[in-house]
C-alpha cells in the first residue's frame, strides 16, 4: 500500500488502476463455471465409459455428475453468484463506473425507467354520452328518473324496499 506521499506522486492513470483480481473476478467465475460443467457433464462421462470398456469390456455403471450431488447446491450457488455479479456490474455501468470511471457520452437519460415523450398536441376531450330513448315501453335506465331509494341496515347492507300493501 502506498503512503500519502507516494500516492500524491502517482499519476492519475496509476491511481485508477485496480488489482487484476478486482477487475477480472467476474469473467474468471464464469469461465470456471463453464469448465466445471464441461468436465462434469461431457468429459468425465466419456472418460468413465472408456475406462469401464477397457477394464471389463462393457459399461456397467453410468457416470453420476459430481456437481449434482447435494441437490445441485453448486449450480444454485454459482447461479446466485454470477447473477448478482451481473446485476452489480449493470448497476456500475449505469452509474458510470465503466472504462476506469469515465462516463460514456449519451444523448439522453440512460436506464430502464420509462420517460414519456412531451405532448405535442392537446389530448382529445370526450363529453358524456347522451341518454338513449326508452324502447319497447321500458322505463329509462340511463338519464331517466332516479330509482327508489334503498334502505340500509345497521350493518351497512342494503335492505329491500318495503311497500305497505296492507289494507286498512
Amino acid at each position: 500500500m502506498a503512503t500519502a506521499e507516494e500516492y500524491a506522486k502517482m499519476s492519475d492513470s496509476e491511481k485508477k488502476k485496480e488489482d487484476w483480481m478486482n477487475n477480472k473476478w467476474r469473467p474468471m467465475m464464469g469461465w470456471m463455471y463453464m469448465v466445471v460443467c464441461m468436465a462434469d457433464f461431457v468429459i468425465f462421462p466419456i472418460l468413465w465409459s472408456i475406462v469401464q470398456v477397457h477394464g471389463g469390456g462393457e459399461v456397467k455403471m453410468q457416470w453420476q455428475p459430481i456437481t449434482l450431488q447435494g441437490a445441485g447446491l453448486f449450480h444454485i450457488a454459482m447461479g446466485a453468484i454470477l447473477g448478482i455479479a451481473a446485476y452489480g456490474r449493470t448497476q456500475e455501468k449505469m452509474a458510470g463506473a465503466n472504462n476506469g470511471g469515465l462516463a460514456l457520452p449519451t444523448a439522453g437519460p440512460v436506464g430502464t425507467t420509462y420517460v414519456p415523450p412531451a405532448p405535442s398536441a392537446p389530448a382529445p376531450s370526450f363529453s358524456a354520452p347522451k341518454p338513449a330513448a326508452p324502447s319497447f315501453g321500458a322505463a329509462p335506465s340511463f338519464g331517466g328518473a332516479a330509482p327508489a331509494p334503498v334502505g340500509m341496515s345497521a350493518s351497512g347492507k342494503p335492505m329491500p324496499n318495503l311497500v305497505d300493501d296492507r289494507e286498512l
